[in-house]
C-alpha cells in the first residue's frame, strides 16, 4: 500500500510515479537519446561493476566508433565525478560505449552480450532506465523524467505497458523474484483499492 507517495518492498522504498507510469521505449523515434543525453557525465556506475567491466572491455571495443575507442585508450572508460562513478562522455554527449545503427544510438555492451560474446549484460542504470537508484538509507527508486522520453511515455500508454513490466528483467536482476513478484503484488492490491 502507499504511504505518502511512497510504496516499500523489504528495505527498498518505490515512489508511486513508478507504480502509475506507463512506459516502453520506442527506438525508431528517440533515437536511444538515453545514450546520448547532453552531459559532462555517462551512466552512473556502482563500484563492483569497473571489474566486470573491464575484463569485457576487449570483446565490447570492435562495436565502438574510432572516436569512443581513442577515449577508452586516452582518458580510461570510466571517471569520478564528485564522488559518484560514471562512464566517460564523448563531447559531454553520447556514453563512450555507444556505437549508431541507421541513426540510432546502440549499447555496445548489450550488443556483446546479445552476440554471446561477454555474460555482463550493460551497466544495472542503464538496463533499469528511467528507473533510478538513489540512496537515502537504503535503495530509493524513483522515475527519471526526460523529454527525451515522451515518445516512451506515449507508446507505453497506447499499449498499456507499464513501467514496471518493461523494467521487469532488470529489476528482477536487482532484486531477484521474489521482492519483483511482492512488488506486483502491492500495485494490483493499490489499483483494486483506487
Amino acid at each position: 500500500m502507499f504511504v505518502n507517495n511512497f510504496i516499500k518492498i523489504e528495505d527498498v522504498i518505490i515512489r508511486q510515479e513508478i507504480a502509475e507510469t506507463k512506459f516502453a521505449c520506442d527506438l525508431k523515434k528517440c533515437k536511444g537519446a538515453c545514450c546520448t543525453l547532453e552531459s559532462p557525465y555517462g551512466a552512473p556506475l556502482v563500484k563492483e561493476e569497473i571489474g566486470e567491466m573491464e575484463k569485457i572491455l576487449e570483446a565490447v571495443k570492435q562495436y565502438l566508433p574510432d572516436k569512443h575507442l581513442e577515449v577508452i585508450e586516452e582518458e580510461g572508460f570510466y571517471e569520478d565525478k564528485d564522488g559518484e562513478l560514471v562512464t566517460r562522455s564523448v563531447d559531454n554527449k553520447a556514453c563512450v560505449f555507444v556505437y549508431f545503427e541507421r541513426g540510432i544510438a546502440k549499447c555496445g555492451i548489450e550488443r556483446a552480450f546479445n552476440d554471446g560474446k561477454i555474460n555482463f549484460r550493460k551497466p544495472i542504470s542503464c538496463h533499469l532506465f528511467p528507473i533510478r537508484v538513489s540512496k537515502f538509507g537504503g535503495d530509493v527508486l524513483r522515475f527519471e523524467k526526460f523529454t527525451e522520453c515522451s515518445t516512451a511515455l506515449e507508446n507505453g500508454a497506447k499499449n498499456n505497458i507499464d513501467l514496471v513490466d518493461f523494467c521487469k528483467d532488470s529489476l528482477i536482476r536487482l532484486f531477484g523474484k521474489i521482492w519483483y513478484s511482492k512488488l506486483k503484488e502491492n500495485i494490483g492490491k493499490e489499483n483494486v483499492n483506487t
